[in-house]
């Protein structure tokens, strides 16, 4: 389960990290120009700052002031970029989004894409809670075909309301050859922009990044 939520704890930490690298350019910034005024206000006009470091010093200072512009613009096409991303992912609301994620079951059956590797002879479509307890694991066809989950444990019985993850354990003569997150449908219905990435809002309220839908119909 580590694996599908990793995702999102990544755009967040990414997310984190750019906003400080930026705050401490800009901080950077700030600190060399008043270090600089300060230094011309004070020098000793009997002996004055050599005209070459001076010179040195002037250019580091236009340096500093073009990266913070570079900065700057590149945030805005980044924003710019995801605006546009945005009028084209309009379309999606409303659709079905195939992802490796876990589902908010509620007692709507779950469409599965398994997709084990082709020389598997067995197939087993494992399911967790949230917590991580197991609670099935069924024999499916060893092929790509979507199957459907109920909602059913081990026993038969109705499984209850909750935050569910599979996983897809292919097999071999006998031998565990693959361990994969199937993907599953879920629908969009909302599609938004974030610290320039582009997120898709699903029905059920979870909030990803766009680059995980890996189909749409």
């Amino acid at each position: 389960m580590d694996a599908v939520t990793a995702p999102s704890q990544a755009f967040r930490q990414n997310s984190a990290t750019t906003a400080q690298s930026k705050s401490a350019i800009n901080a950077d910034f700030e600190t060399f120009l008043v270090m600089l005024t300060a230094q011309m206000k004070n020098q000793d006009p009997l002996n004055p700052v050599d005209s070459q470091d001076f010179a040195t010093q002037l250019a580091t200072f236009s340096g500093v002031e073009q990266q913070v512009k570079t900065n700057d613009l590149l945030a805005n096409l980044e924003s710019q970029f995801a605006s546009s991303n945005l009028g084209e992912m309009a379309g999606w609301v409303g659709m079905q989004a195939r992802m490796a994620i876990p589902v908010q079951f509620s007692g709507t059956p779950v469409e599965i894409v398994p997709n084990p590797p082709v020389f598997a002879d067995r197939v087993e479509l494992v399911v967790w809670n949230a917590a991580g307890v197991e609670q099935s694991r069924t024999t499916i066809p060893a092929n790509d075909t979507p199957v459907e989950w109920a909602g059913v444990g081990e026993n038969g019985q109705a499984l209850p309301s909750g935050e569910y993850s599979f996983g897809i354990v292919s097999y071999s003569n006998g031998e565990v050859i693959d361990e994969a997150v199937p993907e599953i449908f879920v629908e969009i219905g909302e599609v938004r922009s974030m610290d320039g990435q582009a997120l898709v809002a699903l029905k059920s309220g979870e909030l990803y990044p766009a680059d995980l839908v890996r189909g749409l119909r």
